[in-house]
């Protein structure tokens, strides 16, 4: 077993509004090998109701003031030892805590970093054409729009399979809100380090504040919020569905199109990066391959390519493959095995775990080749480079395409292509289009990932001023 990565658990303080706050309940959180690493203290519901009171009180800093702050923040989460844990302890912890691989877990750190000095001009990405940013802007003594916000406190129940979304609700301190956020009791280290940061560089304890708690307590989160950012699988999706205060990020179901003509093998590279770019966990890492012709020609190849993936531990320096306790990981082997019944299996079809010496194990690449779309193989999500490769052809029209995160299109024909590629671009189920050359993993601050952040935390009124 893998030795701790501290002699004795680091203690985890929530941050409310008062300050780090010690709770008697306790939750140990483990690394992928079972050896402790932490004890999160757990809210209880008193505590996180008169925190989001708090937060309600508290009065928005100015927008300079902000703006410097989470500046300062992004540069103190990347650079400096925060609450007793250097960059480097904290990125090696994540990786063993949660299996993502090294590798990823620097770059999203690096992702929040440039969230933070840059969350204004996310955020101003949903700002209509039409709208000024303040009731004094001349523009509204003839009547203007104003962009205002919708509430003043936004909860944020976070992820914990990587930690790159949490640059996105910084955008939401950006624009005046107060946050409260939720952490994923699987990895809370990234949370805690970006919270302590932004309160140690000008945001007030009662501005933003950390409430890990347990699961009957965690919707007292979101009703003392106005607003909810929420991530979760198609339960979660089916839960908050119809509640207009509630954004949820839920599966990304991410697919890939080769059609007829279009050379897969130019772009081969760009099809195995989309599969398992950070360990295949993130919800824009392609899970399903929809090719226009016989499909197996570019199963085999990918089951090739992926198969010579290393299996190394998370904290390895060339780790690319996602590393999970060796129970959670076979029970994935198993559900996987059921799913792919009357499927070919180019890859993983003799199981996908491979157990480290040190502890916990490895989750290796699968390819399956899917006799047809009937059987819905290829909406399976599951947190490793895994993907169904399926054959398309225009009589299936849009309809396996839908639900899509984002979706890649390799065309053989452009011109031929046209009026499919309008299709895609208009289906509100398909969020992203990636034509050609570009990876499904691609992003920009500028824009939208899952939509813009800012159309649902902002809204447009009339102001008219003599």
């Amino acid at each position: 077993m893998a030795e701790p990565l501290m002699a004795e658990p680091r203690l985890l303080d929530a941050l409310g509004p008062s300050g780090p706050y010690r709770a008697r309940r306790r939750e140990t959180v483990t690394d992928t090998s079972g050896a402790p690493v932490a004890e999160l203290s757990l809210t209880p519901r008193l505590f996180v109701t008169r925190a989001l009171a708090a937060l309600r009180k508290a009065v928005t800093l100015p927008l300079e003031r902000r703006l410097a702050a989470l500046a300062e923040a992004g540069r103190v989460f990347r650079e400096e030892c925060v609450h007793g844990l250097s960059y480097d302890e904290y990125e090696r912890t994540v990786a063993r805590v949660s299996g993502i691989p090294l590798p990823a877990v620097r770059s999203a750190a690096d992702e929040i970093a440039d969230s933070a000095r840059r969350a204004l001009a996310g955020a101003y990405g949903a700002l209509p054409g039409g709208a000024v940013l303040d009731w004094r802007d001349p523009r509204t003594r003839t009547g203007a729009a104003v962009w205002t916000r919708r509430g003043e406190v936004l909860a944020v129940n976070a992820a914990g399979n990587h930690p790159a979304p949490h640059a996105l609700w910084l955008e939401a301190l950006a624009l005046g809100y107060r946050v409260a956020v939720r952490p994923s009791r699987r990895e809370p280290f990234t949370p805690h380090r970006l919270v302590a940061a932004l309160r140690a560089s000008g945001f007030g304890d009662d501005h933003v504040v950390l409430l890990p708690t347990d699961h009957a307590v965690a919707d007292e989160v979101l009703r003392g919020a106005d607003l909810s950012l929420v991530y979760g699988g198609d339960d979660v999706v089916r839960k908050y569905a119809a509640d207009p205060t509630v954004l949820v990020q839920g599966p990304g179901r991410t697919k890939i199109l080769v059609t007829d003509g279009a050379d897969w093998r130019a772009h081969l590279g760009m099809i195995v990066d989309s599969i398992a770019h950070h360990g295949g966990v993130k919800c824009v890492d392609a899970t399903a391959v929809l090719v226009e012709g016989d499909p197996a020609p570019l199963a085999r190849a990918l089951a090739e390519r992926l198969g010579a993936l290393p299996s190394l531990p998370a904290d390895d320096e060339k780790a690319g493959l996602p590393v999970q306790p060796v129970e959670r990981a076979r029970a994935l082997e198993r559900h996987l095995l059921e799913r792919a019944k009357g499927t070919t299996a180019h890859l993983g079809g003799d199981g996908v775990v491979e157990e480290l010496p040190d502890g916990g194990a490895v989750l290796r690449p699968a390819v399956f080749q899917v006799p047809d779309l009937k059987g819905d193989w290829h909406t399976a999500e599951l947190p490793f480079p895994c993907v169904w490769v399926a054959p398309w052809n225009r009589a299936d029209g849009t309809a396996a395409l839908r639900d899509t995160l984002v979706l890649g299109v390799l065309s053989g024909d452009g011109d031929r292509d046209a009026g499919l590629v309008d299709a895609l671009v208009a289906d509100p189920t398909v969020a992203n289009v990636h034509l050609g050359d570009h990876p499904t993993h691609w992003m920009d601050r500028g824009v939208p990932h899952d939509g813009y952040l800012g159309e649902f935390l902002m809204r447009t009124k009339t102001v008219i001023r003599g």
